[in-house]
């Protein structure tokens, strides 16, 4: 007769009976329930003599006016084992964790890309973070008299304010910079402790963009006229070059985490992760597009030889910053090596590059081998019909499967949720609708 296999042995907390600090009795309490690895229990078992709360955790659980017997969603519990054999319990930030210490449902997090309350609303219990900037904020919602309902809100704190409060403490909040280019640090610090305020040094990440060849001194030119930059992005001064990261390096010294934004080709990635960011990213949809755009000319010049199609690549380049808006006699020949160039980089004729994610794919490929175990990567810029399928197709896939706990997928709330819908959803729904009027 076979035997009955064993119920698996279940390790907690008060597994250890060890006796609580006076005084932490009800923070205690709110973990003592918590499962311990086997491995664990053992090491602990005999060398923790009592057990307590960090100060950090008391102030957590404080600020977030967590209900009794609970921790807050965003934060995952650590033990420290102390030289007087306390065991310390912490909560550390980390928004793959939901009430109580436990995970997530899956390692792919997901993020709104919006500063509107009304719809954020919705999609608030399913993500673990929002990115916004100052388009998002201003054009999309203060200023937009449809999208800011009877003029509601006034400033961006307000905004922020209100965001904070519809997500609460599981999702961390991104917020850009008005002005990465004000030359008074201090003013860009203060402008970065507002919304540390407003939402706690928990959930707020401060955005930090490249700005490449773009500087105090000549960033009025993408305010008037044409709108066009006259140096070209590849000629940067090293110092306005490296002006993003040198930042994000001072506002982390000042306790900030920071999304380093405004990264499109993978070749940015590496010097990026020197700033220490606690996002990167990957901006998809207007790359795929461009890409796309170069190869229908390049493939119409192939087959025309005609320099007419030269110039309209040439205005396009132009047009989308390739080249600065005095490069109207640029060589054309130039124009179809740039071109051609790009498209060969992106991998665009290509499997790996076809479907814009050659960039998702390099960046896992680097942050795998990263010493920032905490950074990841923010996949962004979706639109269409492909996007978000072929993202989440990439995150299933041999290769990176492992890097899935390092992704967040962020877009607007409306275009994730058209990948909860199918048409055999309007199909079946036809069917038991139909089938209920008959009750």
């Amino acid at each position: 007769m076979a035997a009955t296999p064993l119920m698996p042995l279940t390790y907690r907390l008060r597994s250890l009976g060890l006796p609580i600090v006076p005084g932490e009795e009800d923070d205690v309490h709110r973990v003592l329930d918590q499962p311990l690895a086997a491995e664990t229990f053992r090491e602990l078992e005999g060398a923790a003599r009592h057990v307590g709360v960090t100060a950090e955790f008391r102030e957590v659980v404080g600020y977030f006016g967590t209900p009794a017997g609970h921790t807050p969603p965003g934060f995952r519990l650590a033990l420290n084992l102390e030289a007087d054999g306390l065991l310390a319990i912490d909560l550390v930030r980390d928004i793959s964790y939901d009430t109580d210490g436990t995970l997530r449902p899956t390692n792919v997090l997901f993020s709104a890309d919006s500063a509107n309350p009304y719809e954020i609303a919705p999609i608030a219990g399913l993500i673990a973070n929002l990115t916004c900037n100052p388009g998002i904020i201003y054009d999309l919602f203060l200023n937009n008299p449809e999208a800011n309902v009877d003029g509601t809100f006034h400033t961006r704190e307000e905004v922020m304010a209100e965001i904070g409060r519809i997500l609460g403490p599981g999702c961390d909040v991104c917020v850009e910079l008005n002005n990465p280019f004000e030359a008074d640090f201090g003013k860009i610090l203060e402008e970065a402790e507002r919304f540390r305020q407003i939402l706690s040094r928990w959930r707020v990440v401060i955005k930090v963009p490249h700005t490449g060849p773009v500087n105090d001194a000549n960033v009025g030119q993408l305010l008037s006229g044409d709108k066009h930059l006259d140096r070209r992005w590849w000629e940067p001064a090293t110092a306005d070059a490296l002006r993003g990261h040198n930042l994000a390096l001072k506002l982390r010294e000042h306790g900030f985490r920071v999304n380093f934004t405004l990264m499109f080709e993978p070749y940015q990635a590496q010097l990026a992760l020197q700033a220490r960011p606690y996002f990167i990213n990957s901006f998809i949809r207007h790359r795929l597009m461009q890409s796309t755009k170069m190869i229908e000319l390049l493939d119409d010049f192939a087959e025309s030889r005609d320099d007419g199609v030269l110039v309209t690549l040439r205005d396009y380049l132009i047009q989308n910053d390739y080249l600065a808006r005095t490069d109207t006699d640029f060589p054309l020949q130039e124009c179809r090596r740039m071109a051609e160039q790009l498209v060969t980089y992106r991998q665009a004729r290509t499997p790996e590059g076809r479907d814009g994610l050659d960039s998702v794919r390099h960046n896992l490929r680097v942050l795998r081998e990263t010493n920032l175990p905490d950074t990841r990567l923010i996949v962004c810029s979706m639109e269409g019909e492909r996007n978000y399928p072929e993202v989440d197709k990439l995150l299933a896939s041999d290769e990176f499967c492992d890097m899935s706990r390092r992704v967040v997928v962020t877009a607007e709330p409306g275009y994730l949720a058209r990948f909860t819908s199918t048409n055999q959803v309007v199909s079946y729904q036809r069917r038991f609708m139909t089938a209920a009027q008959g009750h």
